[in-house]
């Protein structure tokens, strides 16, 4: 899977902006290629839990719809954790159609890595690179 380096850029930036709370969002784009990170409102605000705020999640899908494209994921951080699921994602991030990006900002590193949901319970790292 490919990510436009200015979705890449923007999900970064704003996981550090919301530092030291998650941050979440959705990712536009069809099955090959993420064409824009879209932010949300994490209307839990917490350093280790995340909820996209319903209307940006709308907004979102209206956003995708008009550009031809969809929602085919979403994107959370990890402020102080790995870039790996957290036993959280493991429960709540359960559908297998949907792409997970989580930015690790541990360490002062900014660590992003994809997964897809398994219908076993377990996630798949996917390939995930930014093009220009």
């Amino acid at each position: 899977m490919k990510i436009r380096q200015d979705a890449f850029d923007r999900l970064v930036a704003h996981a550090v902006e919301e530092k030291p709370n998650e941050c979440c969002g959705l990712l536009i784009g069809n099955a090959d290629l993420v064409s824009d990170a879209m932010p949300a409102r994490n209307v839990r605000r917490s350093p280790t839990k995340f909820q996209v705020a319903p209307a940006d999640h709308f907004a979102a899908i209206r956003k995708a719809r008009a550009a031809g494209l969809e929602v085919i994921g979403a994107y959370h951080s990890h402020p102080n954790g790995p870039s790996g699921p957290s036993d959280t994602d493991r429960v709540r991030l359960n559908d297998p159609s949907m792409v997970h990006v989580i930015v690790s900002l541990a360490h002062g590193t900014r660590t992003v890595r994809a997964f897809r949901f398994n219908s076993d319970g377990t996630f798949s790292q996917l390939e995930f690179a930014p093009v220009r």
